[in-house]
């Protein structure tokens, strides 16, 4: 189904739910006007397929600063940023912070790329960092998804969790309230 057409049927999904959950005196509620509980359900269903995303308090540099932090405390490569942005500005365009985080763990990545040699085109791991609409978002491929892409199987599963669980964990330390913990 092309894109376009999925998110056409989100957003009549979301409009229908808004007036079925919440009328409202407008002929046009907006999904703002969701009730909370269905509003991290909609969020999801927006988000692009084997992504896992999350909104952030912080800025695009401080969220960046701090999941940077965290890596290097953990002992954790970083191999590249990549600033989107400054790019896109050196080629005299305009784009709002976008920055790509490229770092891995070759522990854990080496055995997925034994199973299948092709999941090494997805890593090493990324970690998405912008901004839109005055939201901050971090994102990161879900590792299961990259597994069933290249039909790893079992072949690659206890990496595959592992990394699941480090990459929330991750994510999540870099958008908490706390500090980024240290070592």
């Amino acid at each position: 189904m092309p894109q376009f057409t999925a998110l056409a049927l989100k957003l009549s999904l979301i409009t229908t739910l808004s007036l079925a959950v919440a009328p409202s005196t407008s002929a046009n509620p907006s999904p703002a006007k969701l009730p909370i509980e269905l509003a991290p359900a909609v969020e999801a269903s927006l988000a692009p397929r084997g992504l896992q995303v999350k909104t952030s308090p912080y800025s695009v540099e401080e969220t960046t600063e701090r999941f940077t932090q965290i890596l290097n405390d953990k002992g954790i490569g970083l191999f590249a940023t990549i600033d989107h942005s400054a790019n896109a500005t050196k080629a005299g365009l305009e784009l709002p912070e976008v920055r790509l985080l490229l770092f891995g763990n070759p522990k854990l990545g080496t055995p997925l790329m034994q199973c299948n040699p092709s999941i090494a085109i997805d890593l090493p791991q990324k970690v998405l960092i912008w901004e839109s609409d005055r939201t901050v978002q971090i994102a990161y491929n879900d590792p299961q998804d990259l597994a069933d892409r290249h039909n790893l199987g079992d072949c690659g599963q206890a990496s595959i969790n592992q990394i699941s669980k480090a990459l929330n964990a991750l994510t999540d330390a870099a958008i908490s309230s706390s500090p980024p913990p240290t070592r």
